[in-house]
């Protein structure tokens, strides 16, 4: 049986987030096109981090929920070591 992803339930709204974080990328590269002020493409690949930071936080949410908390007792302590990894991939990518 193959499981269900944790962000299953959810995945309506996590997919709106990317396409709305599509779309800011697509709006980067018309700024960069237009030649706009540097400080303000900036500005928007900031709010594009912002973005995708709080995808990847709703992920780690869901992710402890559905698939560490909700793992069954021989499974969680692997689970709970992947997600460190996987956050530690996150926070050090800066």
């Amino acid at each position: 049986m193959d499981e269900q992803p944790g962000y299953a339930p959810g995945k309506e709204q996590l997919t709106a987030r990317l396409r709305r974080v599509e779309g800011q990328v697509r709006g980067i590269g018309r700024m960069v096109t237009e030649e706009r002020y540097c400080i303000d493409v900036l500005t928007q690949i900031s709010a594009i981090q912002g973005a995708l930071d709080r995808v990847a936080i709703e992920l780690v949410s869901d992710h402890t929920r559905e698939c560490v908390i909700g793992a069954p007792g021989g499974l969680r302590a692997e689970r709970a070591e992947e997600l460190v990894r996987a956050v530690d991939r996150l926070v050090s990518r800066r």
